[in-house]
């Protein structure tokens, strides 16, 4: 299928992308790396009258170091993963978009454009959450900052309004003696996961559990923390059975759909299994660093 008609607008500037949202309204919607969108408008399941393309603004596209990692909107998934500054700082993410999609793909998408798109299944918006990320968001009328935890809202629905840009993710840099794992199931590499975890971890003098962040994705509405999961590790010395058990706490709440890929029941089986694997491999690697 082709797209429904739409007018297109190619800002050479920051302000005149702002200008545009605000003055498009509504009907306007930001064409990021378009991987997600032009899908969508492809079999019509989206419709916008407008599509702003960020990726004419060459100010957006950058990756910067200032107290964290500052993430432009229109820097690409593939130059954020391939980033000496990201992995030093930010190595979570690197191991995280090395899940998204393929090479070809995420050399066209931009990570803040897949936070705005908040698709449940998707791992970068687990990691802002892991990482309390704060989402800076601007429009005509000046700017805002939003944490992770309270910019997604639900199924593609986040803060943002309709004459507002996703103008930068910032990500706290890492402690170095931080371990963190990824894990998730998917048909095959690449594809949408059909459970995912991510989790962190750092630990005392003594070995003990002294901070961690798990977070589940594809498995409800949103990317979720599992406080629940982590209150069990706080402070407890690791285990495989620990884990086990906070891993169980963690997907307990979550409210998981059947589908072609399994029923609900399933998926939260295997929810269970990968957020262990995840707690695990951040258990390994904050060992490795203390």
């Amino acid at each position: 299928m082709k797209p429904a008609a739409f007018d297109y607008y190619a800002p050479t500037s920051r302000d005149e992308l702002l200008g545009l949202l605000g003055e498009l309204g509504d009907e306007a919607k930001v064409l990021a790396g378009g991987q997600s969108l032009i899908p969508l408008m492809n079999f019509r399941l989206a419709r916008p009258a407008q599509l702003v393309d960020v990726g004419t603004v060459d100010e957006l596209d950058y990756v910067r170091s200032n107290g964290g990692v500052h993430v432009g909107a229109g820097a690409s998934q593939w130059n954020v993963e391939n980033d000496p500054t990201v992995a030093s700082q930010v190595p979570l993410l690197v191991e995280a978009l090395q899940y998204v999609a393929h090479p070809p793909i995420r050399h066209r998408g931009t990570v803040c454009g897949s936070m705005a798109h908040a698709d449940p299944a998707a791992e970068l918006p687990a990691v802002a959450l892991a990482l309390d990320a704060t989402m800076r968001i601007t429009s005509a009328g000046g700017t805002r900052e939003v944490a992770a935890k309270d910019f997604f809202r639900g199924v593609f629905s986040t803060a943002l309004g309709p004459d507002e840009l996703l103008e930068e993710i910032v990500f706290p840099p890492m402690a170095k003696e931080t371990g963190y794992g990824v894990a998730e199931l998917a048909r095959t590499h690449g594809n949408f996961a059909v459970a995912g975890a991510i989790a962190t971890m750092q630990l005392t003098t003594a070995g003990t559990i002294e901070s961690c962040a798990l977070v589940a994705f594809s498995l409800d509405a949103t990317a979720l923390r599992c406080e629940a999961g982590e209150q069990v590790l706080a402070g407890a010395q690791p285990s495989a059975e620990l884990f086990g058990e906070a891993a169980a706490a963690a997907v307990a709440p979550l409210s998981p759909g059947g589908d072609m890929h399994g029923s609900a029941g399933y998926r939260k089986r295997v929810a269970a299994v990968y957020m262990q694997r995840a707690i695990a491999k951040a258990h390994e690697r904050a060992g490795e660093m203390a």
